[in-house]
């Protein structure tokens, strides 16, 4: 166990000044976006948003400037994020290539394709997806069965990802694939692809889920042909790399806030005068809450430092998952208002929105299952 897991960080006094402005940004620019458009946030892509961001240096923050980046820090990073978050802002269309693909590029890239895809990542121009799930493995990345094979310089991908995030208006995705031939050693023989999604042979189609919205994909490969400079990292080490990446992934402020949107609405529809149940269960949430930010705090301190935190960060979204699938539980234990799918007020509509989406909040990014079998190992537990 790390010595620095889960004690108490606050944000650095230089980190901080940043919040104001970006508020005084999202005011103004979110000043017509309706909760319920508020509820989807980093389920909401919106690319002029995105570019804006970038041109005011809030896009790949801890990046060196030599690749676009303006070399703040994640702290700073982490302010923006949270402000955009808990504003409802429209993140989705650059989401993982800032939270994600960024990061994993600069640690494990070659100089070139650092040179190659990071500045534009930073203008909020170039949208990234990750290939992790397949069908039949689910959470279980140590059964994928899509492969790459050497063919001369390159190599040749043939296989299927499915419940990918955002592969309709991403440029690309990083794929984690099998190179090596399977063994005992159940995390052996895997490697990490940039694929280009409009290349021959890709094909992506979405998956309309509840709410309507089709942002998951199932992404098919038949025959495409990718160059050596598609490698990410050192061959065969693909999984070692897939966990620093997932710690990223599973530790921020996203985890938690999600249902965020509702809470600010149950809140607006009691009023300034809660009867002591009300007030008794809002208290609660907020107190859960503020743990929960103090514990993604501490994995951004172990991720500043160069640590690998990834049961930690597990930690953060087993129980930052479980508090944004009781928020629509608890608001409907404290006000008698009934979903809204076709209208109502904006708290009825909100609610039936997160009532139909919550069920999802723990399984993207790993099954609890999963997480907490990585969180009794980090434990010594297993």
């Amino acid at each position: 166990m790390s010595a620095t897991a889960f004690r108490y960080h606050r944000i650095p006094t230089d980190a901080e000044p940043l919040r104001e402005q970006v508020r005084a940004f999202l005011t103004d620019a979110l000043k017509t976006r309706s909760p319920l458009k508020r509820a989807e946030s980093w389920m909401g892509a919106d690319p002029a948003f995105s570019r804006e961001l970038g041109r005011r240096g809030w896009l790949g923050m801890a990046l060196p400037k030599r690749y676009g980046g303006s070399e703040a820090g994640p702290f700073a990073r982490y302010v923006v994020i949270e402000e955009l978050l808990a504003a409802g802002a429209p993140v989705s269309a650059h989401w993982i290539a800032d939270r994600q693909s960024g990061p994993l590029l600069l640690r494990y890239g070659t100089e070139a394709q650092r040179e190659r895809y990071l500045p534009a990542i930073c203008r909020g121009e170039s949208y990234f997806c990750i290939g992790m799930s397949e069908p039949n493995s689910g959470s279980d990345l140590a059964s994928i069965r899509t492969r790459a094979e050497r063919k001369g310089d390159g190599w040749v991908l043939n296989g299927h990802k499915l419940w990918t995030t955002n592969a309709h208006y991403s440029h690309y995705m990083i794929a984690l694939v099998r190179t090596g031939e399977k063994s005992s050693a159940r995390h052996e023989g895997m490697s990490q692809f940039i694929i280009n999604l409009k290349a021959p042979g890709v094909t992506t189609r979405p998956i309309r889920d509840l709410a309507g919205g089709e942002h998951f994909n199932e992404v098919f490969f038949d025959d495409v042909q990718l160059g050596a400079d598609a490698l990410v990292g050192t061959e065969g080490h693909g999984w070692d790399q897939v966990t620093a990446e997932l710690a990223f992934e599973r530790s921020g402020p996203e985890r938690f806030l999600s249902s965020i949107a509702l809470l600010h609405t149950l809140i607006d529809a009691i009023g300034r005068r809660p009867d002591a149940l009300q007030a008794r269960e809002i208290g609660r949430l907020t107190a859960r809450l503020f743990t929960l930010r103090q514990m993604s705090l501490s994995v951004t301190a172990e991720l500043a430092a160069g640590q690998n935190p990834a049961w930690a960060a597990s930690c953060v979204k087993d129980l930052g998952t479980t508090f944004e699938q009781e928020i629509p539980e608890v608001a409907q234990l404290l006000l008698d208002t009934l979903p809204g799918t076709g209208g109502g007020s904006d708290h009825a509509q909100v609610l039936a929105y997160l009532m139909q989406m919550a069920p999802s909040f723990s399984l993207r990014g790993g099954t609890r299952e999963i997480l907490r079998g990585i969180i009794a190992r980090g434990l010594g537990l297993r």
